[in-house]
């Protein structure tokens, strides 16, 4: 099949394997080009192992550190008239070279909110790595059903409160424009956090407790986004930042759980980059193209890889030295909020206009970044050329 990016909305129907091979060999070749990790994690978790953070996670782990690494995902394989989800081909790609690097890597899919997967994981590391001594929660997921009630919830981007209106960019159209949206419900609240918030990471981590999987000196890290002002209506004050103040709070309660096995749990703020995730919350992708725009200018930029090989190597493993704000989280977007970029994002924000877009910010750069979440634009790569989508994990 010859694949070509199909985008609806903030979602790309298709993705090319071997863009995506290219994506994570990339990545892969960037951690080892910083050398070792020194004194990193030996057995490693990965809750939402398939892209973003939690993909770079898993690469850092084991070609960072030489850990081994669990991964496990919800992902599409393909089918006789369709390819595989961008997540199912970076796992792939990444299995590939991790049995290439003579590390131990395994895989499992599925919903890993159900008890089902919990107990295939407890299984799994009983069998082959027995106790892990990280676990990173980087679940992403528009819906969640409690195993223990059978309901499920919805998560949802909207204000608290009342209406919100802010300039975005459509990124379908290109347009400029103002978009509204409508505060949410306490339902919509509720179920954000539901979603969102750290009901299931705390869930996973007293199941490893009871199992007796819990390595000495264990860490478990979820991550946050916290964003200047502009965004926080939308984000931080809103339904996902309620979700995330959940987070937190089940952070505290996971570290008192781990000092028992003289371990740490805490959350991790990133910087603002273009996930999966942050493509569906309106403002953000105009917000990160004069973001990009100005710390490309200062050499400041990073993308997840270097977020998160930057966190193991200054926070999580620079001799458990961890630099905690007077909220108790770790502040790895410390570069996107110095000053002088918030005031330059400031300042640029008024000006941009459907004309401009493409002019005084990194528009360009917002949409080229997108699509290499779904393996396209890939240098390197022939997008002429018939493909495999059938890959096995």
């Amino acid at each position: 099949m010859i694949i070509k990016p199909k985008v609806r909305g903030f979602v790309c129907v298709t993705a090319h394997p071997e863009g995506c091979a290219a994506n994570v060999r990339e990545q892969i070749d960037f951690v080892r080009s910083k050398g070792s990790v020194k004194e990193g994690p030996k057995n490693v978790l990965v809750l939402g192992s398939s892209t973003g953070y939690g993909l770079a996670s898993r690469i850092v782990s084991a070609f960072g550190c030489g850990a081994n690494t669990l991964g496990v995902y919800f992902e599409r394989p393909a089918d006789a008239n369709k390819p595989a989800s961008a997540g199912w081909y970076n796992t792939a790609a990444f299995q590939k070279e991790a049995v290439a690097a003579g590390l131990n890597s395994w895989n499992i899919n599925g919903d890993a909110f159900s008890d089902e997967i919990k107990a295939q994981v407890v299984a799994l590391i009983k069998q082959h790595m027995g106790k892990v001594d990280l676990i990173v929660y980087s679940l992403a997921s528009p819906r969640r059903t409690d195993p223990e009630t059978g309901i499920t919830y919805k998560s949802c981007l909207k204000p608290i409160g009342q209406a919100y209106s802010a300039k975005t960019v459509n990124t379908d159209t290109d347009e400029v424009s103002t978009i509204t949206v409508e505060p949410a419900s306490t339902e919509e609240i509720e179920g954000t956090k539901k979603v969102m918030g750290g009901e299931d990471w705390e869930r996973w981590i007293q199941l490893l407790d009871k199992e007796n999987l819990l390595a000495e000196g264990v860490a478990s890290v979820a991550y946050d986004y916290i964003g200047p002002s502009l965004t926080w209506p939308i984000y931080t004050h809103g339904t996902i930042g309620m979700a995330k103040v959940h987070l937190k709070e089940t952070a505290e309660r996971i570290n008192s759980l781990l000092k028992l096995h003289r371990g740490v749990a805490f959350c991790s703020v990133n910087k603002a980059l273009v996930t999966q995730a942050s493509s569906a919350i309106p403002v953000i992708p105009l917000y990160i193209s004069i973001l990009y725009k100005l710390m490309k200018e200062k050499g400041t930029h990073e993308g997840c890889i270097e977020q998160i090989d930057r966190l193991f190597r200054t926070q999580m493993y620079n001799q458990s030295c961890l630099d905690f704000d007077d909220e108790g989280l770790i502040r790895m977007d410390d570069l996107e909020m110095l000053p002088e970029i918030q005031q330059g994002v400031e300042s640029l924000w008024p000006q941009v206009t459907t004309e401009n877009v493409f002019k005084i910010t990194d528009y360009e750069g917002y949409k080229k970044e997108f699509l290499k979440l779904f393996g396209f634009g890939i240098e390197g790569v022939d997008y002429e050329l018939d493909v495999e989508t059938e890959v096995d994990i």
